[in-house]
């Protein structure tokens, strides 16, 4: 695939929604005893994370709305929106940028803070070449809620995940693209030579106006 790859973020880059929102509202809407579960869970999480001196951004980002439910059926109900709802959401503008790398024989990673079964979906539906959601390595039976052991690329954590895939795949960082909306996605834009905001706002747009970095507008 040469030495170049194109790092994209998934929700308000490439996809003119919130993927795991649609996720948690679906399984919701389908099992609405799951308020009674994932709602407490969720809050309590956020409460400890903000005890333990995280980011409210953090803390509020945590699993718990997934308490109890279990791997296949967030695969299952993952396919089934990206089929019914989500390809429906990817911006003309995108689906162009996207055949514009395959065109110069760049290779295609999706980088996500989603939960891995959806980011998988999308990743698909998007003819990525490889992509990095967040779970653990091995998905089976129920989810506890707790990001123990999984692979987070939310934030931060999205810059060793790049720099990591660019060391196996003999990629020049300088060389490579990388694909945001939120400022959170700054920290691993900066580390590729071809950084680009997608429909930034607040933080992320200031910055790219003063590095004079590209700005694009995708939307549905």
């Amino acid at each position: 695939m040469g030495s170049v790859a194109a790092y994209f973020d998934l929700d308000g880059t490439l996809l003119d929604a919130s993927s795991e929102k649609t996720l948690t509202a679906s399984l919701l809407y389908r099992r609405p005893w799951r308020l009674f579960v994932g709602l407490p869970a969720w809050l309590i999480r956020f409460l400890i994370g903000l005890i333990r001196r995280q980011s409210v951004y953090d803390a509020a980002r945590n699993r718990g709305h997934f308490t109890l439910a279990k791997w296949d059926i967030l695969s299952a109900y993952s396919q089934r929106l990206v089929d019914e709802k989500l390809q429906h959401r990817v911006p003309r503008e995108a689906k162009e940028r996207l055949d514009w790398h395959r065109s110069q024989g760049h290779r295609l990673v999706l980088v996500t803070a989603t939960v891995a079964p959806m980011a998988e979906a999308m990743s698909e539906c998007l003819g990525m070449d490889a992509v990095y959601g967040c779970g653990p390595t091995v998905r089976k039976g129920l989810i506890s809620g707790s990001e123990k052991h999984w692979s987070v690329p939310r934030r931060k954590g999205k810059v060793p995940v790049v720099e990591q895939d660019a060391a196996k795949n003999e990629h020049d960082l300088e060389l490579c693209w990388a694909y945001g909306n939120t400022f959170a996605d700054s920290f691993f834009m900066e580390k590729c030579g071809n950084p680009v905001a997608v429909n930034p706002e607040g933080p992320l747009k200031k910055l790219a106006t003063e590095r004079d970095w590209p700005i694009f507008s995708w939307r549905v």
